[in-house]
């Protein structure tokens, strides 16, 4: 069984099923169908909320955040700041307003 993601005329994402083909997705649901692929055919798997973008063949995932920008080799967003060196021990959250990543609170340990 293979993944297809049904589009709209922008190519937002609507639906992902599972089907045997692309003519069966077209002839019995009517619709836009474009096959996803989870071995890395194409950029990323297609997700409701997804855009399918044609000239890049890829489905790229909505924008988290206004001042991120689309990384033409993952086809994923990336802040234009890049995280902290100590990112593998510190927790981070990205902060619009600052334009920045900011720590997250450690929570006080139960007793």
């Amino acid at each position: 069984m293979r993944r297809f993601a049904e589009i709209d005329e922008t190519g937002l994402v609507l639906r992902v099923i599972v089907a045997h083909s692309l003519e069966w997705c077209s002839d019995s649901l009517g619709g836009v169908w474009v096959e996803t692929f989870k071995d890395g055919t194409r950029y990323n798997h297609a997700g409701i909320g997804f855009t399918y973008d044609e000239e890049r063949d890829a489905f790229i995932p909505p924008k988290p955040f206004e001042s991120w920008v689309l990384d033409e080799g993952t086809c994923l967003w990336v802040a234009p700041v890049a995280l902290p060196d100590d990112a593998d021990t510190v927790a981070y959250e990205w902060d619009e307003e600052a334009g920045d990543w900011v720590a997250v609170p450690e929570e006080p340990a139960d007793e």
